[in-house]
């Protein structure tokens, strides 16, 4: 819920365009920029893990093969949450950024570049989807000594491709923002929608059996 409204706030923040927000947003890329130009090494390094490493394509691929692993293991409602939650994520990224209708950074000499309108950022959300959702499934699974690492590499691959956004000037800093916030405020709402659905059948069964008897 907290997510929900943050995400909400910030939304209609932007699609007023809120002063104070479009000044911070505005001093930071032109802080980023210069230099991001005069390092160019650097800037393509960022760009191999921004447009590569942890581009939404990469990330959705990534969570299609769990879930078809999930799928193989016999865990059909796991598996069937990463593709519901990760096609929803897709569509209502997309609606958003129609919705608002932001334009990005624009630039006489640009690092990179993006399509679509920039709010929110579909780098920041679709890490935040998928990385939530892998950490949730392996938690829930035998395999839990992986879910300290699975959480940290998450944690480092969200914020970082929100960073790298910034950095190449193809978003303002609250265009990935938002992206967080909606991203996890989708996986919230998936998990404990998706737990408290399949823990009733427990709650209910031993008063089954009592009326049984």
């Amino acid at each position: 819920m907290g997510c929900g409204v943050a995400a909400l706030a910030l939304l209609v923040l932007v699609a007023v365009s809120w002063a104070p927000l479009l000044a911070f947003d505005r001093a930071v890329v032109e802080e980023l920029h210069p230099t991001a130009v005069r390092r160019p090494a650097l800037t393509e390094g960022v760009r191999v893990l921004s447009d590569w490493v942890w581009d939404p394509v990469t990330l959705r691929v990534l969570l299609a093969l769990a879930a078809l692993a999930l799928w193989r293991t016999g865990q059909t409602g796991p598996a069937g949450l990463l593709v519901v939650v990760g096609l929803v994520a897709a569509g209502a990224q997309h609606a958003a950024k129609a919705l608002v209708g932001r334009d990005r950074p624009r630039w006489s000499d640009p690092v990179d570049s993006a399509q679509f309108a920039a709010f929110p950022s579909g780098h920041a959300m679709t890490a935040a989807v998928v990385c939530g959702l892998l950490w949730w499934a392996v938690a829930r699974t035998a395999r839990r000594a992986l879910a300290r690492p699975v959480l940290a590499v998450g944690v480092v691959s969200t914020v970082g491709v929100g960073l790298t956004r910034v950095y190449l000037g193809v978003h303002w800093p609250s265009d990935v923002l938002g992206g967080w916030l909606l991203g996890a405020c989708l996986v919230a709402a998936a998990v404990v929608a998706y737990e408290r659905r399949t823990a009733r059948p427990e709650r209910t069964a031993p008063l089954t059996a009592r009326a049984g008897r």
